[in-house]
């Protein structure tokens, strides 16, 4: 898929803020612009929107929209207590990726 359908779905599912905060940017304008394919994000910023599309679909087969959002912005055990999204988005993607993907798993196994 490309960066502009992550961009989409990503904000059909969290909402533009939260893309927004993900793509490290102050606002919603540049969500739009990246999901209409005017503007591109840096290979960080996709790698890590990349990631979080991959968890927001495994959390959305289960689970609704307002409950995939909730798990995002949530401080969560697993993740010692931190939010999945601040870690996508402040941590290097290689070492925090897995471990939300891993979260997001263990959520749907588990509730």
């Amino acid at each position: 898929m490309d960066t502009g359908g992550i961009v989409t779905g990503l904000r059909e599912l969290l909402g533009a803020q939260l893309v927004a905060y993900l793509g490290r940017v102050s606002n919603t304008r540049s969500v739009r612009e990246w999901a209409d394919g005017s503007r591109v994000p840096g290979a960080d910023v996709v790698q890590r929107l990349r990631t979080s599309f991959y968890v927001a679909g495994i959390l959305s087969e289960r689970e609704r929209a307002t409950i995939v959002q909730a798990w995002f912005q949530g401080m969560n055990p697993e993740l010692g207590d931190k939010s999945p999204v601040a870690l996508l988005r402040g941590e290097p993607l290689v070492v925090v990726g897995p471990i939300v993907v891993a979260a997001a798993r263990s959520f749907i196994a588990h509730g």
